[in-house]
């Protein structure tokens, strides 16, 4: 069974959606502004004789139409980073203010992590986590680089993290992009089509529900959780949002994103989700020529809804 053949019925476009997930996914860098101004990155890219097209909702992306800049100097030197147009979209939607106290929870290779540093200047406390120890290397790697200076990198399960060992006692934001079934990804690994199953969708909801539980545990009343995938699967997103909004005191927020998306569904075969999911976002690759994506912005009340448990 194709995956994708469940998600027909949740698109504009069938057609459009399927052709969109069969083209290769182009290439695309976003403007480190920790370095360099998005200006002096193209004219260094004129310098150089790399073509590129500039992304219309945002200024700080750039599509190479021949592929990697990898090679280019201002790729060494942090001006740019290979990152895809949907990935930056969690931490747009976050917004983080310089100064903050910011976690990603799943954050290795890196690259939402220090767009998450250029957008906080490089201040406050970045906490980039990951519960895989060789893929930190590639974090820490391209921190470097980019030359990120606020980031405290940790080795541990985002669903049991604590905050006591880093002398804060509450987080102002997070990011959980969390892992999931990555049929999002398609046009960059079409083998995870091949290898998709439901059975696999399901045995990664639990680990989903608990990153974001623990997200919205760690951050203060009034402060704001993103949680994202790439993934088509409403088991992966809507439901998994719908069970943090039953279960703690976050609420969904409206963001607006700035690109073409799809509101979340409130309905999947057999289950119902909270209207509020509306205000999610998903992201369709014949929408932008992207991947696939999702987004939901929460906002951490005061109440005491869900459980105590200390940070």
């Amino acid at each position: 069974m194709n995956p994708l053949d469940r998600y027909e019925r949740l698109v504009d476009d069938a057609e459009a959606f399927r052709a969109a997930c069969d083209r290769p996914l182009p290439s695309v860098v976003r403007v480190n502004g920790i370095a360099a101004t998005p200006e002096r990155a193209r004219e260094a890219l004129d310098e150089e004789g790399v073509t590129y097209e500039m992304v219309d909702w945002s200024d700080r992306l750039l599509r190479l139409p021949d592929g990697s800049p990898g090679t280019t100097w201002p790729y060494v030197h942090g001006w740019l980073h290979g990152q895809e147009e949907v990935s930056a979209l969690p931490a747009l939607a976050l917004d983080p203010d310089p100064g903050d106290r910011v976690w990603d929870a799943c954050a290795a290779p890196g690259s939402k992590t220090c767009h998450l540093a250029d957008l906080m200047d490089d201040s406050g406390v970045l906490i980039g986590n990951d519960n895989n120890l060789g893929r930190l290397s590639a974090l820490r790697h391209n921190a470097e680089r980019l030359g990120v200076s606020n980031l405290v990198v940790t080795n541990d399960d985002a669903r049991n993290f604590s905050l006591d060992s880093l002398g804060i006692d509450a987080l102002d934001g997070a990011v959980a992009d969390v892992p999931c079934s990555c049929e999002g990804t398609c046009r960059k690994n079409p083998d995870v089509l091949e290898k998709w199953s439901l059975g696999h969708v399901e045995s990664l909801v639990g680990i989903q529900k608990g990153i974001l539980r623990r997200a919205i545990e760690l951050t203060r009343p009034g402060g704001e959780v993103v949680y994202s995938t790439c993934t088509f699967a409403p088991e992966e997103n809507e439901a998994v949002v719908d069970h943090a909004i039953e279960t703690t005191d976050a609420e969904m927020v409206e963001w607006d994103a700035p690109l073409e998306t799809s509101p979340g569904v409130t309905e999947w075969e057999d289950q119902q989700f909270d209207d509020s999911l509306r205000k999610a976002h998903r992201v369709y690759p014949h929408q932008n020529d992207t991947g696939g994506f999702f987004v939901a912005k929460l906002r951490v009340g005061g109440g005491d809804a869900g459980e105590e448990v200390s940070a």
